[in-house]
């Protein structure tokens, strides 16, 4: 079985390159100025997690935030100086995925609103590195790891999404099943169920879960999205065995609506949700 769906390396255009790059010298630069990952994310407004993701490689420092850790950080202009490129490398970006996924990557980026119903794995926009990678090392025909690598920079590159402002409003609905999973092990999957605790106290995000309990079920026959792309009539996304496919007709669309609704409405509430994950947690 050969892979239909080959990914354009994020390498290409050289956009991880600059981002390593920035890392490095915002972590040089953190350094000197004697402070830690935790007391510069609350000088420039940020988590710690962020600044510690930017100084890996594996998110994008904003234009924004260049600037004022340029001044916190008293770097003179170095890291100013780099705004146009980041800028440049973030028009790139969106064209670094494969041609299957390019629409629909143009339309996440480009959201208001997205709505997921997840219930095979974690949704990729709250996966964390391990995780990612520990997917895309378990997929079938095996992919090598030169490829695994590029495919988890660029779906960690898309998180980038939460860090804007005007932020989308993001409503993410997982089957309890997904999070018991543990894929890539206990420690991979504490982690992973960390990263949606974080993520779910955002508030622009709401995060629920559907128990296996439930007696009836509006959507057995798959995952799906649904974006509300700026100035533009929501569409909905599907991807299943290898067969992406985005819905623009509205009636079709409509469908994934009313099925959403019913989803949300038999789930567990957010609160509920996010009691249930720390419990899940502590029990690892």
């Amino acid at each position: 079985m050969t892979e239909e769906r080959p990914e354009r390396p994020a390498e290409v255009d050289g956009t991880a390159h600059l981002f390593r790059a920035l890392g490095k010298q915002i972590k040089v630069l953190r350094e000197q100025a004697g402070l830690s990952q935790r007391e510069l994310g609350v000088a420039a407004h940020c988590g710690e997690d962020l600044i510690s993701a930017i100084e890996r490689g594996v998110r994008t420092p904003q234009p924004d935030f260049l600037e004022r850790v340029d001044e916190l950080l008293a770097a003179r202009g170095v890291l100013k100086a780099a705004v146009e490129d980041v800028r440049e490398a973030q028009s790139k970006a969106r064209t670094r995925h494969p041609d299957w996924f390019r629409d629909y990557a143009r339309a996440e980026a480009e959201a208001v609103a997205l709505l997921d119903y997840s219930n095979q794995a974690i949704p990729g926009l709250l996966q964390t590195k391990d995780y990612a990678r520990a997917i895309f090392t378990q997929r079938r025909p095996l992919l090598d790891e030169e490829t695994i690598e590029k495919r988890v920079t660029d779906r960690l590159a898309r998180q980038q999404i939460f860090e804007r402002w005007p932020a989308p409003t993001f409503s993410y609905v997982l089957e309890e099943v997904v999070l018991q999973r543990p894929i890539g092990g206990r420690t991979v999957h504490a982690a992973q169920l960390r990263r949606l605790l974080h993520t779910g106290r955002m508030r622009t995000v709401e995060l629920q879960v559907m128990p296996t309990d439930r007696e009836e079920h509006p959507s057995m026959g798959g995952s799906f999205i649904l974006l509300t792309p700026k100035g533009r009539q929501q569409v909905a996304y599907t991807e299943i065995y290898g067969h992406p496919r985005l819905i623009t007709e509205p009636e079709e669309v409509r469908v994934f609506i009313d099925r959403y609704g019913i989803i949300r409405a038999q789930a567990l509430s957010p609160r509920e949700s996010l009691a249930l994950i720390e419990k899940m947690l502590g029990e690892l």
